[in-house]
C-alpha cells in the first residue's frame, strides 16, 4: 500500500490535535475503507495507540475496515421501515446482487448493508443508494433503482 495519500491527509491536520475521525473519514474518503497499514501509519504519525484508532474505526457504523465496493447500499431496518417491509426490499437486493447483507461482491462493484435508522421515517421503506435516498421502496422498485444506478458515470450524473 502507497502511504504517500495518507501521510498528505495527515499533513494537512498536522497541526491541529484531536481529529482523529476527520482524518478516518478522509482516508476512508480516498480508499472507500481503512486499510490495516493507514491505520498504523496514523498511530505513528498521531503519537496515538494503535489500540485507540481501532476504537474510534470500530465505534462509528461509517467506517469500514474492509474493502466495500464502488456501490454501497443500505437498507433501513428501523421500526418505521420495517413495517413497511424493508426485510421484502432487502431480500431482493440480495436475490438481485447475489450477497447477504454485510457483504461485498465479488467484484467490488456492491456492498450491501443495513442500518438502525436513517431518520427518514415518513419515507419508509428507505434505501441509501451511495448518497441518493430512496424512499417507499418496494421489492418491485429493487431492480429498477440498480439499473438507474448503474447507468450512472462515476460522478453521479
Amino acid at each position: 500500500m502507497d502511504l504517500e495519500q495518507v501521510n498528505a491527509i495527515l499533513d494537512r491536520y498536522e497541526v491541529r490535535r484531536g481529529l482523529l475521525v476527520p482524518i478516518l473519514q478522509d482516508i476512508q474518503a480516498v480508499f472507500n475503507y481503512l486499510p490495516r497499514e493507514a491505520l498504523e501509519q496514523v498511530a505513528r504519525r498521531r503519537r496515538l495507540p494503535l489500540s485507540q484508532v481501532y476504537s474510534v474505526a470500530n465505534f462509528y457504523t461509517a467506517f469500514s475496515l474492509t474493502p466495500r465496493g464502488k456501490n454501497i447500499i443500505s437498507v433501513c431496518m428501523g421500526t418505521a421501515c420495517h413495517v413497511r417491509n424493508s426485510s421484502q426490499v432487502l431480500e431482493e437486493f440480495e436475490r438481485q446482487l447475489k450477497i447477504q447483507a454485510g457483504q461485498t461482491s465479488s467484484d467490488m462493484m456492491w456492498t450491501l448493508l443495513t442500518v438502525n435508522c436513517l431518520g427518514a421515517c415518513a419515507l419508509g421503506p428507505v434505501v441509501v443508494f451511495n448518497d441518493n435516498y430512496h424512499g417507499h421502496m418496494t421489492r418491485a422498485r429493487v431492480v429498477d433503482v440498480l439499473h438507474q444506478h448503474a447507468q450512472e458515470k462515476p460522478d453521479g450524473k
